[in-house]
């Protein structure tokens, strides 16, 4: 695995995920999950980096994900197990709401799709 892949990669990939998660749950969507009072923003874009890098270690380390198209396919199946997953354990612990786990899913593999894809271009740039 080339280290500089991955960690550009990852990096890339987690700032696209930050900035789709703005613009999906903090303009689209706001309302699917309401801003808490105990929001911490250093936290959520911890979590979109970690999950870039994630993804960026499969693409680079086990799948050898270098084009667009096939990085979106496989960002975008990750995406919805990950969000099922997600989704599940939430609402293990409070009234479900299935209208909100489906717009969770469909907004995530959609997300997933794109940071996905953004991992395989910049692997294939830096080759």
């Amino acid at each position: 695995m080339k280290m500089k892949n991955f960690l550009v990669a990852g990096i890339v990939g987690g700032i696209v995920d930050f900035l789709l998660g703005w613009v999906f749950y903090g303009m689209l969507f706001s309302d699917l999950y309401p801003e808490g009072e105990n929001m911490n923003l250093m936290f959520i874009a911890l979590g979109c980096l970690t999950y870039g890098l994630f993804m960026a270690y499969i693409f680079t380390k086990w799948a050898g994900i270098k084009h667009a198209s096939t990085g979106a396919k496989a960002g975008a199946v990750i995406g919805f197990f990950y969000a099922l997953s997600m989704n599940f354990y939430m609402y293990s612990s409070r009234e479900v709401n299935y209208q909100n786990i489906v717009i969770d899913v469909a907004i995530t593999i959609v997300m997933s799709a794109a940071v996905g894809a953004v991992i395989a271009m910049v692997n294939d740039k830096l080759k």
